[in-house]
């Protein structure tokens, strides 16, 4: 059952147990049609219903930079978000992209229900939100179906082992257009570690990488997401570099010889040697 709380300038929370722990919709003083998504109150997804295309958390423009860059603009994408949360970049990708067709798996059936009650898409939007595990409906998606993939998948604060393997990334390159692009949010914290690895994992599938995060990041200096795009084509990396640059936050962007460095010598993962992602330390979401 739903709860209210009363939350600041007067709105109300919506706090509901889902699959994934204690769900809140926190509004947003500053923007009455917006709300964040907190799952165990760590940040998950911001919408705001008056403006779709307004993303607030930095991951997620970043995300939005390559929905703009991934075909000519305005023409609509075939899209496949895996993760849901509130359904941020499905909602950004309709609005700024009309007639997309867009496919998102969730797995957490309650935390769906919760957003399409609170967080209603728009009639005409062509989303059709699937139940189930990421790697499960990535494999039902057809062979070279899509223009874009975004891997936003976190359990607890993590993303699941199997998400993270070669065998994995190789069934999302077989779901792309031989023209399409992947996206992955990577969490990671010095060293590292999981980070590089996944560099490497997706490198056995695309030749061409690149890699865009706040500096402090990819220095290693705190925790923080990473967004990984990789895809069979050059990347137009001098426009993420720019649009990365001039962000509130701005971020840093590593791409070629320099992210070849970074990933430093990291080996592949595959099903029977992948892990979780790191979780997060508790300081993060203070």
């Amino acid at each position: 059952m739903a709860k209210s709380r009363r939350g600041r300038g007067g709105a109300e929370s919506v706090v509901e147990t889902v699959a994934g722990g204690v769900a809140e919709l926190r509004p947003d003083r500053d923007r009455p049609r917006a709300r964040t998504l907190l799952i165990d109150g760590a940040p998950q997804s911001y919408v705001d219903l008056g403006d779709p295309a307004y993303l607030d958390f930095s991951y997620q423009r970043r995300l939005g930079h390559v929905a703009d860059l991934a075909a000519p603009p305005g023409r609509p994408l075939q899209a496949v978000h895996l993760g849901g949360g509130a359904l941020t970049l499905a909602r950004y990708i309709a609005a700024t992209r009309p007639r997309s067709t867009q496919q998102v798996v969730e797995i957490d059936a309650p935390l769906v229900q919760l957003v399409r009650r609170e967080l209603p898409l728009e009639s005409g939007w062509r989303i059709r939100v699937r139940g189930g595990d990421a790697r499960e409906g990535l494999a039902k998606v057809p062979d070279g179906w899509a223009d874009l993939i975004i891997a936003d998948v976190f359990g607890g604060a993590r993303t699941p082992a199997h998400l993270t393997s070669t065998e994995f990334v190789a069934d999302v390159r077989r779901a792309l257009r031989p023209d399409g692009w992947y996206a992955a949010n990577i969490a990671d914290g010095p060293p590292l570690r999981f980070l590089r690895g996944q560099i490497a994992t997706v490198r056995t599938a695309f030749p061409e990488l690149c890699l865009t995060a706040d500096p402090a990041v990819l220095r290693g200096k705190r925790f923080g997401n990473a967004v990984l795009l990789a895809a069979g084509r050059p990347l137009p990396v001098a426009e993420l570099t720019r649009r990365a640059a001039s962000d509130p936050q701005t971020g840093r962007v590593e791409h070629g010889r320099a992210l070849l460095d970074f990933t430093g010598g990291a080996a592949p993962v595959t099903d029977t040697t992948a892990v979780a992602s790191p979780a997060p330390p508790p300081e993060v979401f203070d």
